[in-house]
């Protein structure tokens, strides 16, 4: 789980998340780092091997483990009368596994489903109301997937427009 909150964290680099990875999933660091990073994701895949040529679509994101943590919690109590806030060891795939068989009547699966129907534009008027009225329940932050130079970019190119604009360009 620190791993997964490492990378939801936008105030941490893309290193900072990669070696914050490395330290939590190796007692040592290997040597060969992008083998081990290769290796690390491959674990938090559940043993899938990662593939870098395949194009996997990523949609919205619906959920985030540190802004939903509550609702996972009691999602987890409710569909498998698993603690996670007292357990003393739960696998990560079993985790997962877990995870992947939320009850479709939990409190977290019914904010997904309406995440994902406000975002894909199939939310109903009454369902629209009921987000806005959620507030910052509702709202969920799509993670910064930028590389360190893009962000770089961006800042060096606000300073100018910026600036532009201070000066009536």
């Amino acid at each position: 789980m620190k791993v997964i909150l490492a990378f939801e964290d936008e105030e941490l680099t893309n290193r900072e998340k990669q070696m914050i990875m490395l330290n939590v999933l190796y007692p040592e660091v290997p040597e060969d780092i992008k083998q081990a990073q290769k290796k690390a994701i491959e674990f938090l895949d559940a043993g899938k091997e990662s593939d870098e040529n395949r194009d996997d679509e990523i949609g919205p994101r619906l959920f985030s483990f540190a802004q939903d943590a509550n609702y996972i919690f009691a999602a987890f109590k409710q569909t498998h009368n698993v603690d996670l806030e007292s357990i003393e060891y739960l696998h990560w795939w079993k985790f997962q596994a877990f995870f992947m068989d939320l009850g479709s009547n939990t409190t977290f699966l019914n904010l997904v489903n309406l995440r994902r129907r406000i975002k894909n534009g199939t939310a109903s008027r009454e369902e629209k109301r009921v987000a806005r009225e959620m507030g910052e329940i509702f709202d969920i932050q799509e993670l910064d997937t930028r590389t360190a130079e893009e962000k770089e970019k961006e800042i060096e190119f606000m300073a100018l427009v910026g600036d532009g604009i201070a000066h009536g360009k």
